[in-house]
């Protein structure tokens, strides 16, 4: 390993989101602390990673070692080669302390369990004085998540979200919300028609030369999946992460509530097209990153609605900050309420494998097709593709929540643990048992059209349910319902749903189970 020879009195690690240049540790230059960012084979692979998503989060590392060094900072970045002698991070830096003969160690809170403890246990044993601080990004404090939420205790975001308004008076007028009404959901459920379709803005992409990257990866043998592209789309720096808010704000923006759940296939899906971006923010790597905060972009955001000269509704504006606001901030209390045990809960007791094409898109089913050829393209898929179509299918299928956490946190961009688990083990499997959701969001193939115009062009029949060419989905929908028809006779949301299948004669609903078994045994060929 090359680098610098005299001695530091303080080092300070910067993980990959950390990238918070924001942070009060900058706001006084000091020649005897030294800011480390290192690639490593911990990192890279404690899952099977998007390629994009490592290449993303390398470079932006990268990038923002130089502007710690270009602003008087004393950084050091290593990579792949530089690191590749060390097992795992604590030796790595207990290497970096012997050399620069470190008297002091300070890092910042780690969002995800699995560094927070590993960093933890590593001080415990040091020598040398330690220091932890606060990332400085989210709006609830580490130390206040207690206050907001209890282990093992079900929450909703409605009241959550209320509170959050409140509190950093977001959208209010006095103490009440602005517009009179607190969510706006029901005018954001629209599907796009015919002539919506050539209204969808071009997305803005960039162009990050990613191929040293690239090299390096393949050289360390790091396994990964997804499609690289030696130009990486996604913004890498703070310049290019604002651009992005900026043109969402003024671009998207308008029309993003309106359309935040809709699905299409019918405009191009590849080689940057329009039909996976649509009117998305698409800023979630960078907000995960800590490159830009969530502050930031709930007042851009704000600003953009009162000053847009009428064109954004309210509808828009709360249907986008209750994602930054409330939702984000939501899954990350019921991550470290309920963690370490939070990771290993099942309580629908799933047990199934993900059939091979989650890994090729290579599935007659084309709302499966064209969530996961993009995620795979894209390192991305919106809220609705990863909830109601690949989560759904996991959901009625019965994949062990392991197997969907582990492809959900590795195909996309902005996946790190704290913001995909809940969403994945909780909100989208009920493997919490509704700790997050008030209902297993279960649904069978008439919602996938209703939101999209993927049904039009399927193999299967989405009118069908027991026929040969019937859409899997809608036999899969009633024998999750019946499987489990315990837990949902007695949910409120889902009793009405139990008491038609109830309705049906014996021979009919043993005809639908019959067929959704042959779907389940068939899984690979679907």
């Amino acid at each position: 390993m090359t680098g610098r020879k005299r001695q530091y009195r303080t080092l300070r690690l910067i993980l990959g989101d950390q990238l918070n240049a924001n942070h009060s540790w900058y706001k006084t230059k000091d020649t005897d602390t030294l800011y480390v960012l290192a690639e490593l084979k911990q990192e890279a692979c404690y899952t099977v990673h998007h390629i994009q998503k490592v290449t993303a989060f390398f470079a932006a590392m990268e990038l923002f070692s130089q502007a710690l060094e270009q602003s008087g900072h004393q950084a050091l970045h290593l990579n792949l080669d530089d690191t590749e002698d060390f097992a795992d991070l604590p030796e790595l830096l207990n290497y970096l302390f012997r050399k620069y003969k470190v008297k002091k160690f300070e890092y910042q809170y780690p969002d995800e369990f699995r560094l927070r403890h590993q960093l933890s246990t590593f001080c415990n044993s040091l020598p040398i004085a330690t220091g932890v601080y606060s990332s400085e990004h989210f709006y609830l404090a580490d130390e206040e998540i207690k206050d907001y939420f209890k282990k093992g205790k079900s929450h909703r975001l409605e009241g959550f979200y209320r509170k959050m308004r409140q509190r950093f008076n977001v959208l209010m007028v006095n103490d009440k919300p602005l517009g009179g009404k607190w969510n706006y959901d029901t005018n954001n459920r629209n599907k796009l028609k015919a002539d919506d379709l050539a209204n969808v803005p071009e997305p803005l992409l960039f162009a990050n030369d990613v191929s040293s990257i690239l090299v390096r990866l393949d050289r360390h043998k790091i396994k990964t999946i997804g499609r690289a592209n030696n130009h990486l789309l996604w913004p890498v720096n703070r310049k290019q992460s604002l651009e992005l808010l900026s043109y969402f704000c003024e671009v998207c923006l308008p029309r993003f509530g309106q359309f935040q759940d809709a699905m299409t296939g019918k405009l191009a899906l590849f080689d940057g097209d329009k039909g996976w971006s649509l009117y998305h923010s698409r800023i979630s790597f960078a907000l995960n990153a800590k490159i830009i905060s969530p502050k930031q972009v709930v007042d851009a955001a704000i600003y953009a609605y009162e000053n847009g000269n009428g064109n954004i509704d309210i509808n828009q504006i709360e249907g986008f900050v209750r994602q930054i606001i409330g939702w984000r901030e939501f899954v990350r209390g019921i991550y470290w309420a309920n963690m370490p045990e939070y990771a290993s809960l099942n309580t629908l007791q799933a047990e199934r494998e993900l059939p091979s094409w989650f890994w090729t898109a290579d599935t007659k089913m084309n709302c499966m097709r064209h969530a996961i050829k993009q995620s795979l393209d894209f390192a991305y898929a919106h809220h609705i593709q990863r909830l109601m179509v690949t989560g759904n299918f996991c959901l009625l299928t019965g994949i062990h929540p392991d197997e969907v956490d582990q492809w959900y946190l590795g195909i996309y961009i902005d996946a790190v643990e704290w913001v995909e688990m809940p969403n994945t083990r909780g909100m989208s499997q009920f493997a919490d048992g509704g700790i997050v959701g008030s209902k297993a969001y279960a649904a069978s193939g008439n919602y996938i059209n209703k939101m999209s115009d993927y049904c039009s062009d399927c193999a299967y029949k989405v009118k069908q349910t027991t026929e040969d060419t019937a859409c899997p989905l809608n036999a899969l929908y009633w024998h999750f319902m019946d499987k489990h028809q315990d837990t949902m006779a007695k949910n409120p949301r889902t009793q009405m749903v139990m008491s038609s299948w109830f309705k049906k004669t014996e021979q009919q609903r043993s005809e639908v189970l019959d067929k959704a078994q042959q779907c389940l045994d068939d899984l690979e060929i679907l």
